[in-house]
């Protein structure tokens, strides 16, 4: 197997070299699997191939899919019939007799992570499965994942940089702007943008050209308080605030789905003044509104575009030039061709600096890095293409990187760290992860199981801890982290530990169920 990771700026022509891969795959009578992280990213890919290859059959692979669509596509590509397939991680699984090349895009997103059911990785299955049958995996990113980039250190695997834009474009310069230079705000009042950044895009609105603000926030406030007595809008089925929507007045949690309308008043002391604490999607879109009432604002997040056809719809007016300024998530920082936007704004990116996440910064450069390749696409528009950073920390090494765009020096040092604190790529990780209707339940399944695990040589077991959010849909959840510096010791260990897992379930009748994830990517 010939396995290549493809590293290159946003818009350098990835997309080109996979056209080009694949129809030396085709023309060799063979078949291409072409992966990608979301729904979203599948219809203008599926154009750019159905436009390059003409007269062959190209099916997709993704949940948006009718059960009868999927096995219709499912039987094209097992009897041959289908030359292409394009699709999320589900995918993976189409079979294909001849198969001649495999294709992962954004290789370092966690969305090609099953984190429930089957917990599998996409793109590591997409791996083994060109190695077991033999043929080229390319792995395209802009940000490879620490784990691709240490293999390609150690030379194991083939990197082939695109270190320019194609077309004439140019990566944005970067305006990490310091949120502690401007004076405070009265009380009760809130900044919505620094000035000179507000004043950056009223100037593109004034030129015909978009703008794109990234919050990786849905709704209008991660929660609602009140002053009087200090309740906040939780969920009463998990351990997370229910998010305010205020366009349907509903207080949502985006853990269960459990949803109420908001109360007139606090349940608790009945205060009529309860309000919103943070900052949305929704409500980034409608302050910016008030602050630039003739512009154009178009948002897109996982609430704005449900509904068939809705996201396609919104992409299209994006495209077409009738948003002056985009507020969107994640959904819209990566492999869309905005071919007008020549500014873009990290609003509120601090957060991740200081999780208790090792990969969070990782993840927070990728997106930023990403979500500034929508500007400076277009070559006629690439010498005042921008993007500005709000943050409390603009001395923070992430920015600095971000700011010379240097994959290169961000990774070195993120490895460097994950080397002395002998984590991932340096070591590997195993969760075993415990659900029941008490916490007491799951966590004397967990000892039991540690107990079981502590005489294995070389592998590191951990006393249980409770996740991040650690109760949802009523369900108590713990996990019990596992680690060794030798994977093959680890996958020997799990699997001799296994047989002892089956037994203690059937002793532990409060123990809803267990999984054991791999190489986990939330810890």
């Amino acid at each position: 197997m010939l396995s290549v990771g493809r590293s290159g700026v946003a818009g350098s022509g990835k997309t080109e070299v996979y056209l080009r891969a694949a129809e030396s795959a085709l023309q060799a009578g063979g078949q291409a699997l072409v992966l990608v992280p979301e729904i979203n990213l599948t219809p203008q890919l599926e154009a750019r191939f159905a436009a390059r290859f003409p007269g062959r059959v190209l099916v997709s692979q993704h949940s948006a899919l009718t059960p009868a669509q999927r096995l219709r596509h499912w039987l094209l590509a097992h009897t041959g019939q289908a030359d292409l397939v394009l699709g999320t991680r589900l995918a993976v699984f189409a079979s294909m007799p001849r198969l001649a090349l495999v294709v992962v895009d954004e290789e370092h997103d966690p969305s090609f992570k099953q984190q429930e059911g089957a917990r599998y990785s996409a793109r590591d299955l997409a791996i083994w499965r060109a190695h077991d049958a033999g043929v080229p995996v390319l792995l395209g990113s802009a940000t490879p994942s620490l784990e691709a980039w240490q293999r390609v250190q150690e030379g194991r695997w083939l990197r082939l940089p695109l270190a320019t834009r194609i077309g004439g474009g140019a990566m944005p310069k970067v305006r990490v702007f310091d949120m502690g230079r401007l004076p405070r705000v009265p009380e009760g009042q809130e900044r919505v943008l620094a000035p000179p950044l507000l004043h950056a895009i009223t100037e593109r609105i004034e030129r015909g050209e978009q703008s794109l603000l990234l919050l990786n926030r849905r709704g209008f406030a991660p929660v609602l308080h009140c002053g009087a007595c200090g309740w906040k809008s939780g969920c009463p089925h998990c351990s997370a605030w229910r998010v305010f929507h205020k366009h349907d007045r509903t207080l949502r949690c985006h853990h269960c789905g459990f949803t109420e309308r908001v109360p007139r008043g606090c349940p608790d002391c009945g205060n009529l003044d309860i309000s919103p604490i943070g900052r949305g999607t929704e409500k980034l879109a409608e302050q910016l509104a008030e602050l630039l009432p003739t512009a154009r604002i178009g948002r897109i997040d996982a609430d704005s575009s449900r509904g068939v056809g809705v996201l396609e719809q919104q992409l299209a007016a994006v495209h077409a030039g009738d948003v002056d300024v985009l507020v969107g998530t994640q959904m819209v920082a990566k492999g869309h061709d905005f071919r007008h936007i020549t500014l873009v704004a990290a609003v509120n990116p601090d957060g991740a600096l200081f999780s208790s996440d090792f990969r969070a910064p990782e993840r927070l450069f990728a997106l930023l890095m990403q979500a500034g390749g929508r500007a400076g696409r277009d070559a006629a528009q690439a010498d005042k293409s921008e993007m500005w950073i709000q943050t409390w920390h603009p001395q923070h090494p992430l920015y600095a990187a971000l700011a010379a765009h240097d994959y290169e020096a961000f990774a070195a040092a993120q490895l460097r760290d994950r080397r002395n604190a002998g984590l991932p790529p340096f070591a590997s990780l195993a969760l075993l992860r415990a659900e029941a209707r008490t916490r007491d339940a799951a966590l004397a399944f967990l000892n039991d199981a540690r107990t079981g695990a502590l005489g294995f040589e070389g592998v590191t077991v951990y006393a249980p801890v409770p996740p991040h959010v650690a109760k949802v849909a009523d369900v108590e959840r713990l996990q019990m982290l596992l680690e060794s510096p030798s994977r093959s010791t680890l996958q020997r260990m799990l699997a001799d530990w296994l047989p002892t897992l089956h037994a203690l379930r059937q002793t532990h009748k409060g123990l809803m169920r267990w999984a054991v994830d791999v190489d986990p990517l939330v810890i």
